[in-house]
């Protein structure tokens, strides 16, 4: 199949899995110039970077060891890795179904009203979800568990008030306060100061990923999955200012290799069409509800038997349940 007819099945693929969109068309070129962009900073990055064994996706992984000690049970995490990475210039531009569904996305919420925030309230947030671990059990074998995720959470906008957490029922303040807030623990404060232009934010979320996961770090992951990986967490903060949602979405278009799954399934059973990420086996997807192009939860699906079970596996799944923005911590929307 040559490249037109490849776009030709991408666009068609995309018109089978969302409907017809009630928000307005991006403009004539926007997609293609999008593209272009990409495909552009993949030619400059193969220039620029010569070929070298790249780095397997590290995950995090939590062993459970039994000892003999009276204190009873030993948690100890690891972080483990090994193999190649593909090369940036060998990864393909995203699909054009992904660039349409992330563009419908945006255009959401690009007419999303701008919520009012004020300083001393909170972001809300409602998850269900699971992550895995790895425990080893007596006989020295590992035993793959699911920890819950589910839980409530609440956010100081400004990030000047210790974040409430509340699992199980149970209430919980987590250490220090937000503070000013980063990429890897965003306030909503800090979110509206983040660029708004789709080029500006992702060189942001890139030199960020460079500099921990780029050449001469000991990253597993790579700047490309971790600037995916990076926009999906922002995204899923529950409470993000409309322009740097639609910016989050528009980036993401330029990150190679994301592709468009048809059909997937969040944490709270809701199916959707998801964007995605494949890396070492392991497939990123967020999904998004097929009608409103509205994000539903994120999941991690194994594509190749490893450690942490057979293909098909998910050994990741977070779903928005309910999110807003609230006077005091512990209030609902």
């Amino acid at each position: 199949m040559n490249p037109e007819q490849r776009e030709r099945s991408e666009r068609e693929q995309a018109s089978r899995v969302l409907p017809p969109t009630p928000y307005p068309e991006p403009a004539p070129g926007r997609m293609d110039a999008r593209r272009q962009h990409l495909l552009s900073e993949v030619d400059r990055h193969a220039r620029s970077h010569s070929p070298r064994p790249a780095l397997r996706l590290r995950r995090r992984m939590v062993l459970v060891l039994g000892t003999a000690v009276a204190a009873g049970t030993t948690v100890v995490a690891l972080n483990l890795g090994s193999g190649t990475n593909v090369a940036p210039h060998n990864v393909p531009p995203a699909s054009a179904a992904s660039v349409q569904l992330l563009e419908r996305a945006a255009l959401v919420a690009d007419t999303t009203p701008q919520t009012k925030v004020s300083p001393g309230q909170y972001v809300y947030v409602k998850t269900v979800g699971h992550t895995s671990v790895l425990s080893e059990i007596k006989a020295g074998q590992m035993e793959l568990l699911r920890e819950d995720e589910g839980m409530e959470q609440w956010t100081s906008v400004d990030g000047s008030a210790r974040t409430l957490q509340r699992k199980g029922g149970n209430d919980s303040l987590l250490p220090g306060t937000p503070g000013e807030g980063n990429l890897n623990s965003p306030t909503y404060n800090f979110l509206a100061a983040l660029p708004t232009d789709p080029d500006a934010l992702l060189k942001r979320i890139r030199d960020d990923a460079e500099m921990n996961h780029g050449a001469g770090s000991d990253s597993t992951t790579g700047p490309d999955q971790e600037a995916f990986v990076t926009i999906g967490d922002l995204l899923r903060n529950g409470v993000t200012p409309p322009a740097t949602t639609a910016a989050l979405y528009r980036s993401a278009a330029l990150i190679p290799g994301v592709e468009v799954v048809p059909d997937a399934v969040d944490a709270a059973g809701r199916h959707g069409v998801a964007v995605a990420r494949v890396h070492d086996g392991e497939r990123t997807e967020w999904i998004f509800d097929k009608s409103t192009a509205r994000l539903l939860g994120e999941r991690t699906v194994l594509l190749e038997d490893n450690a942490w079970g057979k293909a098909g596996t998910v050994v990741t799944s977070v779903a928005l349940i309910s999110s807003g923005i609230v006077d005091e911590a512990g209030q609902t929307p």
